[in-house]
């Protein structure tokens, strides 16, 4: 069975069902388990389907938490080249604020090692990437640690965020809807991310575009509040209108 009959086999398997196993795909179309795994990360990637621990389950428009390693197997070209767009919107000297997430943690890898910043962060995994960056002046928000996105959340961490004053902040989010704005799956984040829209005069979003048309628990902001989106080639027109419709501009990697 070759790759485009797999993948027809697969949806079509899920729309009957709703969730399948890799075990039983592999039996069904006599290939190896490491072909579904296969099979099933691509069509993640394309948004067709959900991976799940030994699985696969149809796209909800609601997002669920996931953890930091799951997240790190998504998407990772379109997450790089996020990034490297999002570093030429940075300037020598500047003071940022960087969110949590893992396309964000791309981005603070993409960093040049020889740009001097100031980079206030709540992601431990964001500080990491830019432990050896030496012109980077690192300022590491306290609080309480969300696992699942190796950052902190809470009052003490929104507390400080008083104290300092940035140009930007770069930010990833779960869900992006036209209507209902920027949201997160975890309500204490999105209090946070909140803040942080608010310290800044601008807020520069970096989603792919599996990102868009999905809702998490806990809104951010509208999408008003936002000044830059920046997404792969996957995003609708129709999307890209509706966002710059909302006075958002709206690059592509």
């Amino acid at each position: 069975m070759q790759i485009a009959e797999r993948h027809r086999f697969i949806l079509d398997a899920l729309r009957q069902k709703g969730a399948v196993s890799v075990a039983a795909l592999s039996e069904a179309m006599d290939v190896t388990t490491v072909t579904v795994r296969k099979d099933l990360r691509l069509l993640e990637e394309k948004g067709a389907l959900l991976r799940s621990h030994g699985g696969a389950s149809l796209p909800d428009t609601y997002v669920n938490d996931r953890s930091i390693d799951e997240k790190m197997q998504i998407r990772v070209e379109d997450k790089q080249r996020i990034a490297v767009r999002a570093v030429e919107l940075l300037h020598p000297e500047e003071a940022v604020i960087i969110g949590s997430g893992t396309t964000v943690r791309a981005f603070a890898q993409a960093i040049p090692k020889t740009m001097k910043l100031t980079v206030l962060t709540g992601a431990m995994n964001v500080s990491l990437a830019l432990l050896d960056h030496p012109e980077v002046e690192l300022v590491q928000l306290g609080g309480v640690v969300r696992k699942s996105s190796a950052s902190v959340v809470g009052h003490y961490a929104e507390g400080m965020l008083a104290d300092f004053a940035c140009t930007k902040l770069f930010l990833s989010v779960d869900g992006i809807s036209p209507d209902f704005g920027l949201t997160t799956s975890n309500m204490m984040e999105a209090h946070l991310n909140a803040k942080m829209i608010k310290a800044v005069p601008q807020a520069v979003i970096l989603a792919d575009s599996g990102k868009f048309g999905k809702k998490g628990f806990g809104k951010i902001c509208d999408l008003e509040a936002v000044h830059t989106i920046i997404t792969d080639a996957g995003l609708p027109d129709a999307t890209r209108r509706a966002m710059e419709d909302k006075g958002v501009k709206v690059l592509i990697a």
